[in-house]
């Protein structure tokens, strides 16, 4: 049997599995089950649809990724909604830790591609838990409607096998890349996220960013005035390559 590291057991500031509203979320959602895979699996559809996909949420400090705020707000991008779903394994006992790679062809918007200058992804999100003797890939981010909406499945996951983003959508057209990982973690570091975009999408670009969310949360106490399940859905050409061609 592998030996566990503890820290993947324990709470941290931000990935709090320890505060009173994440132990009896936990409870609330595995209602009494006893089998580590049935409670992954219940906790994981409980963030996946429950939280809602919001890439324009601040997400420039600590509190901004805190599991217990995450919940509290209901709404978050890919790595918000790990932390939750991590802090709620770990709160289950169940080793838990944050997975971080870069995705091309994100599920994504004419808008969100113009913020970004880009379509690529860096420091995408994921939770891994250590169930029957292996990790487990899950990946909550997208909610079911939202891939209603983009036509693609939503994610499934069986506590048994990796969940990660499809290749392809439903029409067969190309929808996501993986090309690169940066490891996994037990805790969350925003500095290395922060350093990560501005290396991916230029400082100036990401400094923008930051002080359009302080002035967002000034005016709107951190919750974003854009909607991004009401956005220009991008079209992909059926090809054989990963290069963006809006139809």
């Amino acid at each position: 049997m592998q030996k566990m590291d503890p820290r993947y057991l324990n709470p941290t500031d931000i990935i709090d599995s320890d505060h009173p509203a994440i132990r009896a979320h936990a409870e609330k959602t595995i209602n009494g089950s006893k089998d580590p895979v049935d409670k992954a699996v219940k906790i994981y559809y409980a963030v996946r649809d429950g939280i809602r996909y919001d890439p324009y949420c601040p997400c420039y400090l600590p509190e901004h990724y805190r599991a217990s705020n995450i919940l509290k707000n209901g709404r978050g991008y890919c790595v918000c909604k790990a932390s939750l779903l991590c802090a709620l394994g770990r709160a289950c006992q169940i080793p838990s830790r944050i997975g971080f790679a870069d995705v091309k062809n994100h599920l994504a918007t004419r808008q969100l591609l113009e913020l970004l200058g880009s379509d690529l992804f860096v420091y995408h999100g994921y939770v891994e838990f250590f169930l029957e003797d292996k990790w487990v890939k899950a990946t909550p981010a997208f909610n079911r409607e939202l891939c209603v909406r983009h036509n693609v499945a939503p994610l499934e996951f069986n506590g048994r096998e990796d969940s990660i983003f499809q290749s392809f959508n439903l029409e067969h057209k190309r929808f996501m890349e993986y090309v690169a990982e940066h490891g996994v973690y037990a805790d969350i570091s925003v500095d290395m996220l922060v350093a990560g975009w501005k290396a991916a999408y230029g400082e100036e670009r990401v400094l923008g960013w930051i002080e359009g969310w302080i002035k967002m949360s000034e005016k709107r106490e951190g919750i974003s005035g854009r909607d991004f399940s009401k956005e220009d859905v991008v079209g992909y050409e059926k090809d054989e390559d990963f290069e963006r061609k809006p139809l």
